[in-house]
């Protein structure tokens, strides 16, 4: 990472976690959703904020990218 790495920083920040509808796909088991905080530094000067949530199974702790599909009228 060179210079890049020590003048940039990435921080995050669990807000909370809550019950998501649906299931895992692999084991079956319950959906959990997690919201992040998230904060980009440049030599100490916030540059962006963000709020994430990113979703996991309780049982094999995989995490889950939710895709929809796109329907055809």
């Amino acid at each position: 990472m060179g210079l890049f790495g020590k003048v940039c920083d990435k921080e995050e920040r669990e807000l909370g976690r809550h019950e998501a509808p649906g299931m895992c796909p692999y084991c079956k088991g319950k959906v959990e959703a997690v919201d992040y905080e998230g904060r980009w530094r440049l030599c100490f000067m916030p540059v962006c904020f963000t709020v994430k949530r990113k979703y996991f199974c309780t049982l094999c702790s995989k995490r889950l990218v939710f895709v929809l599909m796109a329907q055809k009228f």
